[in-house]
């Protein structure tokens, strides 16, 4: 069985997973990397600190380019014996091809097991049940650097791999809710994920550097760009929280525009930024993630252009516009010969 948007009352799901009364069965694959170099090998290519991961620990990291753009996402855990990173399973392939690629001379072996494990998402501790990966959101990762001031709503994430001959008769001891369900409450905590992420995302931007990025390592492919954008400069767009008006009853797409409004109700000469996630929130309401220029004022009024009308939002701040610069190095004025 495939995940499923939910089971006929969103509403309800997401108040009975909140309350540790639901999981929710998730479409993601399962590499498994095993091999004396595995932890050296996978600390040379992601964000995060791999040397150090003992049996039992979990880690978030990322995959960037060279312009340290975030690429994609890994959940990883190790049992002493073998690596296990979860995916999105429409990436699997993709994934096994690229690692293949990067052995070299590495003492390493890949294999999907994606087949032989059902993965459940809950966002409180099953009791008598042990996670198999456990979110370190929102706490601050050793190593890692925290732009907002606060946090959103309760997130205790955790995921769970069952043995597939199993998942049924797991869904059925814990109860279901649907995505719809744990998306709401995601959005709701602030966490990224991919659905925040476009060509172009830096992990500064949605406040990723919080428990994905180690920032004392190298190595790792973007490395620079992210030295450089945390010590010397600013992320380029920053990730809000939107409060959406809910009195036309309907939601904004992902990708929608992002527009400021100007005094006298008109709007900005442009579009300011871009709808990354919405749901509907069984306490809060319409609610939504986007990623704005850094420059829009924080106490900006703004609406969202959708194809079914202009939707008004209110937002809060989650990466400051500060956000960067983390060396306070004055920035050289290259024509009177001094620093500013």
């Amino acid at each position: 069985m495939t995940a499923k948007a939910h089971f006929g009352n969103p509403m309800i799901e997401q108040r009975n997973l909140a309350r540790g009364k639901a999981v929710v069965r998730l479409d993601l694959g399962v590499i498994r990397v095993a091999g004396v170099d595995r932890l050296e090998w996978l600390h040379s290519m992601l964000t995060t600190d791999f040397k150090n991961l003992k049996p039992g620990q979990s880690r978030e990291a990322l995959l960037l380019n060279v312009q340290g753009h975030v690429e994609q996402v890994f959940h990883a855990f190790d049992d002493g014996e073998a690596t296990t990173l979860i995916v999105p399973l429409d990436r699997v392939d993709a994934l096994l091809k690229w690692l293949d690629r990067m052995m070299f001379r590495s003492k390493v072996t890949i294999e999907d097991v994606s087949a032989q494990w059902a993965l459940f998402g809950s966002v409180a501790e099953l009791e008598g049940v042990e996670a198999s990966w456990v979110d370190p959101w929102p706490n601050l990762v050793l190593g890692g650097a925290r732009y907002s001031t606060k946090v959103g709503a309760d997130w205790s994430y955790r995921e769970y791999l069952v043995p597939i001959a199993e998942a049924d008769k797991f869904a059925a001891a814990h109860g279901e809710a649907g995505t719809d369900a744990l998306e709401a409450l995601r959005i709701a905590a602030w966490r990224p994920s991919l659905h925040e992420v476009d060509e172009r995302t830096m992990p500064h931007e949605v406040d990723w550097m919080t428990t994905a990025v180690h920032l004392s390592k190298g190595c790792y492919r973007g490395q620079e760009a992210v030295a450089k954008t945390h010590n010397l400069g600013h992320p380029p767009r920053r990730l809000v929280f939107l409060h959406l008006d809910g009195s036309e009853h309907s939601l904004p797409n992902r990708g929608d525009e992002v527009w400021v409004m100007q005094p006298g109700g008109m709007r900005s000469e442009r579009a300011r930024g871009i709808i990354t996630s919405v749901a509907q929130h069984y306490e809060q309401g319409p609610i939504g993630l986007a990623l704005v220029q850094r420059g829009v004022p924080t106490e900006a009024e703004l609406v969202i252009v959708s194809e079914l009308g202009d939707i008004a939002a209110s937002a809060e701040v989650i990466v400051p516009q500060d956000a960067g610069k983390a060396a306070g190095l004055a920035r050289p004025n290259l024509l009177m010969g001094k620093r500013v």
